[in-house]
């Protein structure tokens, strides 16, 4: 009779096994889950992980903030990660909401509510996550966002995007108060890039009056850009989105 919570990850293969993951190193997220629960720290939910695919960076790439980007700065994107004309971003969140989540929830057992359904992703993944929740917030409850790249590029760390994700966000923000928003970030290899970023961000919840409740932005010292970096930190969002 019990029914779950779910949380939709990307970069599915990546959080389970290491046969298929990245570098052959994993979330760990089936283990991290188990201690949790044997904590009574978080409620059960099924982990749902949605692979990506040789087009990651267009289908997680947030496409109206891609939109408001000036024109150069496209070009340079669509160069750099040999795109097409448009991000694929609105048709990923489509299918997750519109094919993905309806088999699951006809499939298993869940809670299909919005405050029993959460988003997680690192890297562009964050900013997927982060999009989702904006694009559907009767649909998602709660983003966990690791290590955002809120940069875009692998080859500069300007601040154009970031400025695009604000200028998109705060029209908005202020009806997502009771969505949960987490954020993190290192401070090694890619990581070292995203303070003044994840800065502008944190400022932007901060004048809508977002509580610890819905809101938290942590950093975490010599931490790096890498699975083995995440799965080190993963209970801290479980907690944030699950916990009792």
């Amino acid at each position: 009779a019990q029914r779950y919570a779910v949380l939709y990850m990307h970069d599915g293969q990546n959080l389970f096994d290491t046969t298929t993951s990245y570098g052959g190193k994993e979330w760990q997220v089936d283990e991290m889950m188990s201690r949790l629960l044997a904590g009574n720290k978080t409620d059960s939910c099924i982990v749902v992980g949605i692979w990506n695919t040789p087009k990651r960076f267009f289908e997680y790439a947030p496409q109206k903030p891609f939109n408001l980007l000036p024109d150069q700065v496209k070009i340079d994107a669509r160069v750099e990660f040999q795109g097409d004309s448009t991000p694929l971003s609105d048709a990923y969140l489509r299918f997750i909401v519109e094919e993905l989540k309806p088999f699951v929830d006809t499939r298993y057992k869940t809670k299909p509510d919005k405050n029993h359904t959460f988003i997680m992703g690192s890297s562009m993944g964050g900013l997927i996550s982060m999009y989702a929740v904006a694009e559907y917030p009767d649909v998602f409850g709660g983003a966990a966002c690791l290590s955002t790249h809120w940069p875009f590029s692998l080859k500069g760390n300007s601040t154009c995007f970031t400025k695009a994700v604000i200028q998109y966000l705060a029209p908005g923000l202020p009806r997502l108060r009771d969505s949960k928003f987490y954020f993190d970030f290192g401070t090694a290899t890619l990581d070292a890039w995203y303070e003044p970023h994840q800065k502008m961000i944190d400022s932007l919840f901060a004048v809508n009056s977002f509580d610890n409740r819905h809101f938290v932005s942590l950093k975490f010292e010599g931490a790096e850009h890498n699975e083995k970096s995440w799965a080190a930190r993963l209970d801290k969002p479980l907690v944030f989105l699950l916990g009792k």
